[in-house]
């Protein structure tokens, strides 16, 4: 994927990408892998004069996204779109006792080819998709995959229908974690990333998208 001069990089999800943004400061990337890939685009590339952006809200879940896809990416115009969204829907599901349903699933695929629709016919821009991702622990984050899996394979299956860049996140971070430790990418929860599991994300991400390996 290119990154031409003067593009807009937007970032939107849930609370991994929202990473403690600011939301009153609409320049604010958070303290996440927003702030890092900016971080070295900008100290790399500083004659592209890129603009990043952060729509990250913690909490959020696809449906969420969808309701403020207008505001919130559209409307932005960007020229890149890094979407991360998914495990909420999943942990919603376990504070529930159940899961997915069937119908649950199509509303999901439902949803989220509407985000890529409505980008392709009102834009140009290039599209980065990234797994939803759990660790599995503590234990009870072993249960999640029989939620989670089918939500990674539409996203694997939207990245392929339209064409998208695909970060694999979930494989990535758990080979990772099977090296150095699940905790040291994800703190406490299997979810949320420590500053190395930010760290290895960004790195995951510049390493889909330019030319060479980073680090």
């Amino acid at each position: 994927m290119k990154i031409m001069n003067d593009d807009t990089l937007l970032f939107i999800g849930d609370s991994i990408t929202d990473a403690g943004r600011d939301r009153t400061d609409p320049d604010d990337l958070g303290q996440g892998f927003p702030l890092l890939v900016s971080a070295y685009l900008q100290t790399n590339m500083p004659e592209q004069r890129l603009t990043f952006l952060n729509r990250g809200i913690g909490g959020d879940k696809l449906s969420d996204v969808k309701n403020r896809w207008e505001e919130d990416c559209l409307d932005l115009d960007p020229d890149i779109v890094t979407l991360l969204i998914g495990i909420n829907d999943t942990w919603r599901n376990q504070d529930n006792d159940h899961l997915a349903t069937d119908e649950e699933l199509e509303e999901f695929e439902s949803d989220y080819r509407f985000l890529l629709k409505s980008l392709h016919q009102r834009t140009d821009a290039r599209v980065i998709l990234m797994e939803p991702f759990v660790l599995p622990y503590p234990k009870d984050r072993m249960n999640w995959r029989r939620d989670l899996d089918p939500r990674i394979q539409i996203v694997r299956k939207m990245a392929k229908e339209y064409q998208t860049e695909l970060i694999p996140l979930d494989g990535l971070l758990n080979a990772q974690g099977i090296k150095n430790g699940f905790s040291y990418y994800t703190g406490e929860d299997g979810v949320h990333p420590t500053v190395a599991g930010h760290g290895y994300i960004a790195k995951a991400w510049l390493d889909a998208v330019i030319d060479k390996k980073v680090l």
